[in-house]
């Protein structure tokens, strides 16, 4: 066997093992499947070459530091104005079999609705698991920006899903959030 069989061998076998988390990653960055399949098929593809040096070190970290930051470079270019849409989807009842996902595609929506070095901090924090050291050092900042960047995302979050009517907030897609 070569070395560049093995390689190739090692790169397979951790897309494969840790793939999933990784476009988990990818779709709560950009909320749709074929951009999240996109971005980790990008960031593989740029990955790749380097592998051998990286996979030595902490690969999954590498790789969520390069999703977050071609999602940027993404975003940076792309047009961010509303798409308007003719009615609001309707409201979500507490006997729908599909609530708990009708409530993680709502909170990925308002999540999308943050900036993106917010967003990228509470996929990362919240969603990931990261501490703030590791948020810190994907994103290539000190651990004072990551907190003062979740801070400000929650605050968002918060008066984003808030109503007047109580013991529910909606979201800015329509449906209500039970608090």
């Amino acid at each position: 066997m070569t070395a560049g069989t093995d390689r190739e061998g090692d790169f397979e076998a951790f897309v494969a093992a840790r793939g999933p988390r990784l476009l988990r990653v990818a779709w709560l960055l950009t909320g749709d499947t074929h951009l999240a399949e996109d971005l980790l098929q990008t960031v593989l593809a740029k990955v790749w070459p380097k592998w051998r040096r990286i996979c030595e070190q902490n690969p999954e970290a590498y790789i969520r530091k390069a999703l977050v930051n071609t999602h940027a470079s993404w975003w940076q270019r792309r047009w961010r104005g509303e798409i308007p849409h003719d009615r609001l989807p309707e409201e979500a009842t507490s006997a729908d079999p599909f609530a708990a996902v009708d409530l993680e595609r709502s909170l990925a929506l308002v999540v999308r609705g943050l900036p993106p070095r917010q967003r990228a901090v509470v996929v990362l924090r919240y969603f990931e698991g990261l501490s703030v050291e590791e948020t810190a050092h994907t994103l290539g900042c000190r651990p004072g920006t990551v907190k003062s960047q979740a801070s400000k995302a929650l605050n968002s979050l918060r008066s984003t899903l808030m109503t007047a009517e109580p013991g529910t907030k909606e979201g800015s897609d329509g449906y209500a959030w039970h608090v």
